[in-house]
């Protein structure tokens, strides 16, 4: 049993399972509107995105989802989940299998929420993990968000169990991270007509970022002394990692554990361009990193760093040396001098582990970036970098343009801020679809059908495109999960759009069979591929391949955060905006 399932929570949620159905007529026989009037003056005006926690038989989402919310429902007990999902079937829905005091699910999809739903739950968690409980919610809202519990008080029924609750304590807890009371109401009988049972709605609201991260992550960049550009090249490896690779991360009570080499792959990424051009790093012009196995690196170019790429031969040699070297000066120096106020504690301790052996391929997979050691970023800072890397990665940028521009004029080379600021971009890959339009022609020519994901019509050849899912003018992923067959027709409405939830859900056994055919059937290697890449990018289960339908609910989860992100217009998709050829 995984120790973030308490040996209790399965007593807990054992009754809802086997009682599900006489649980959710019971619950949908209650109106939304009656049974939380308390709270319906106290939610937002404008529908965002909501978590529901225990979410029961669906009745609460589905009034979100009806006007206009966008749903995460979390909901342990697995038939009571499944009966909520057969009779809510909303697009506007997805449902998840998460529990408190963890919820460990939901915190790796990255999402901030605007509402957190918890209606008669809080009871049954025992007075020990609330805190944790409580934490991790907090963690869940994004800053002005705000959090409504209903409390349940009087006797518990004899197959559920159930601790007292007190709004008190969840005033205290809230506080305790950074949460303020908004209102706590007087309790009311309960609808049911149970004596001597009655319910109280309270609000909490997040007024800030509620943990400190962002005065820590500017002091760092702004004000902390700094004798090379590497405390700020540290902080961008980690914010790409947080945008680009987050599901690498490892929970912990205090925060992630990141695989260091992954960092420092992102480190070589980061500062090739600054070596090619001479770019000063340090006052003195010498860079520890810079060895021969870096300089060995000559010819791959920065977007080809990236996990799931494979190395071979020289290249593989030169890149497995020149990770360690990087690692290795990662731990010694901006790990250990970038610190709290204190001066002593760092804020992202990092533990060296080893150079893997030697083999024919050097693939950038998870267990071979571990392999160089770990490095731990506290949860505050890592939820801000994850939610807010789009404001915090200009301000690096600058700061980082400002002490190359001053090293290089102390040395008697003066540079254009704009070279120094072309030599820091981070260079997106190129556009790149080729593989799998080879793989659509294949199998064309082998007289297999093909139909364009969208419309659902047969594509011929002359007339495939290759799709990318989340647009490329969004978010710059050429992963194979992402790049799906269109029709040219269908590729030009969607274009710089967001798939809408409703045609997304509308396509899913058109993605799911192009997946399977094209990736999961095939040349091994293409598989390889198509796992790691969906295992470091989407919110899936780190240590084994994710099933096509756990990667489309990620996919979905994906979407989500990136039109949380973005704002961009969501596509209704082919057939709502008329017929595609």
């Amino acid at each position: 049993m995984s120790e973030d399932l308490p040996s209790r929570a399965w007593d807990t949620v054992t009754p809802y399972h086997r009682g599900f159905r006489e649980i959710a007529e019971a619950y949908e026989g209650q109106g939304f509107e009656a049974i939380h009037a308390d709270a319906l003056p106290f939610l937002p005006a404008s529908p965002g995105l909501v978590l529901d926690v225990g979410a029961g038989s669906g009745r609460d989402a589905a009034w979100f989802a009806a006007r206009g919310w966008e749903v995460v429902a979390a909901e342990p007990a697995d038939a009571l989940r499944r009966e909520a999902a057969r009779r809510h079937p909303s697009p506007r829905i997805r449902w998840l299998d998460d529990r408190l005091p963890a919820l460990a699910t939901l915190h790796r999809l990255g999402l901030g929420f605007d509402l957190v739903w918890l209606s008669g739950v809080w009871q049954h968690l025992p007075p020990e993990e609330r805190p944790r409980a409580m934490r991790k919610l907090a963690t869940l809202l994004k800053p002005g968000g705000r959090m409504v519990l209903t409390l349940r008080h009087g006797p518990a029924p004899a197959d559920r169990p159930m601790w007292p609750v007190d709004a008190h304590e969840v005033a205290r807890l809230g506080l305790d991270h950074g949460l303020a009371l908004r209102v706590a109401t007087a309790r009311r009988p309960s609808a049911l007509g149970l004596p001597d049972v009655t319910w109280q709605t309270v609000i909490l609201d997040l007024p800030d970022d509620g943990a400190g991260a962002l005065p820590l992550l500017r002091g760092v960049i702004l004000r902390q002394e700094k004798s090379a550009t590497y405390k700020l090249a540290l902080l961008r490896c980690i914010a790409r990692i947080a945008d680009l690779s987050p599901n690498v991360a490892e929970e912990t009570e205090s925060g992630v554990v990141l695989p260091l080499g992954l960092v420092a792959l992102y480190w070589i990424r980061l500062f090739k361009p600054l070596v090619a051009l001479g770019l000063p790093q340090t006052p003195d012009g010498r860079m520890g990193f810079l060895t021969a196995a870096f300089r060995a690196l000559g010819s791959i170019l920065p977007p080809m760093l990236r996990p799931g790429r494979a190395f071979a031969g020289a290249e593989a040699m030169a890149l497995r040396q020149a990770l360690a070297d990087a690692a290795q000066l990662i731990r010694a120096m901006p790990a250990t001098h970038l610190t709290y106020a204190d001066g002593r504690t760092p804020v992202f301790p990092a533990e060296y582990g080893r150079m893997p052996a030697m083999a024919a391929e050097l693939r950038l997979d998870r267990a071979l970036l571990r392999s160089y050691g770990t490095i731990g970023v506290p949860l505050p800072v890592w939820q801000a970098l994850r939610r807010m890397a789009a404001w915090i990665e200009p301000m690096l940028v600058a700061e980082w343009a400002r002490l190359t521009l001053g090293y290089a004029a102390r040395r008697g080379q003066p540079l254009l801020a704009d070279t120094v600021l072309q030599a820091l971009r981070w260079q997106e890959p190129e556009r790149d679809t080729l593989v799998v339009r080879e793989l659509a022609a294949q199998r064309l020519a082998a007289g297999q059908r093909l139909a364009c994901v969208w419309s659902g019509r047969p594509l011929a050849a002359g007339t495939v495109e290759i799709d990318h899912c989340l647009p490329w003018s969004a978010w710059a992923c050429n992963d194979l999960w992402n790049l799906l067959p269109a029709s040219r027709e269908a590729n030009r409405r969607k274009a710089g759009q967001i798939i809408g939830a409703a045609a997304l859900a509308e396509a899913r056994p058109r993605i799911l069979a192009w997946w399977d055919a094209a990736y999961l059937g095939g040349d091994p290697a293409i598989r390889a591929r198509f796992a790691e890449e969906a295992r470091t990018t989407l919110p899936l289960p780190p240590e084994r391949d994710p099933l096509p339908e756990e990667l489309f609910a990620a996919l979905d989860f994906r979407r989500l955060r990136l039109l949380q992100e973005t704002q961009l217009p969501e596509w209704p998709g082919a057939r709502a905006g008329g017929p595609v050829p």
